[in-house]
């Protein structure tokens, strides 16, 4: 898997229609694994000490809705969005709160920093 393939699709393509990668190695690849690689050890799992950043999917509908015409298409799917513990998408509808930010490679974080 290369190139730049929104989740979503991961999830929907290899997952449930092609049966490429089992759920459960698509969610580590997408998760843990990319966490490590990036050097972000808060991040990727959930455990105590973690930041919750959370997606609650359900993988039999997951899927992504864009297009080259439209490419911010909302994914379908995925009710449930949590960054740093706060909901950021509820019951699918995008809420006002923003509490991430951008991760950036080779920056060092600041010390506390989430």
């Amino acid at each position: 898997m290369t190139g730049r393939i929104p989740f979503p699709r991961y999830l929907s393509e290899y997952v449930r229609d092609e049966r490429v990668l089992s759920l459960e190695e698509c969610v580590a690849k997408m998760t843990g694994r990319s966490a490590r690689r990036l050097g972000l050890t808060d991040r990727g799992l959930i455990r105590a000490g973690m930041v919750a950043d959370l997606v609650l999917f359900d993988p039999e509908t997951v899927a992504d809705t864009a297009t080259f015409d439209d490419p911010r298409r909302t994914p379908i799917g995925i009710p449930y969005v949590l960054v740093n513990g706060v909901i950021v998408i509820d019951d699918g509808v995008r809420t006002d709160d923003r509490p991430g930010r951008s991760v950036r490679l080779g920056i060092p974080r600041a010390a506390g920093a989430v």
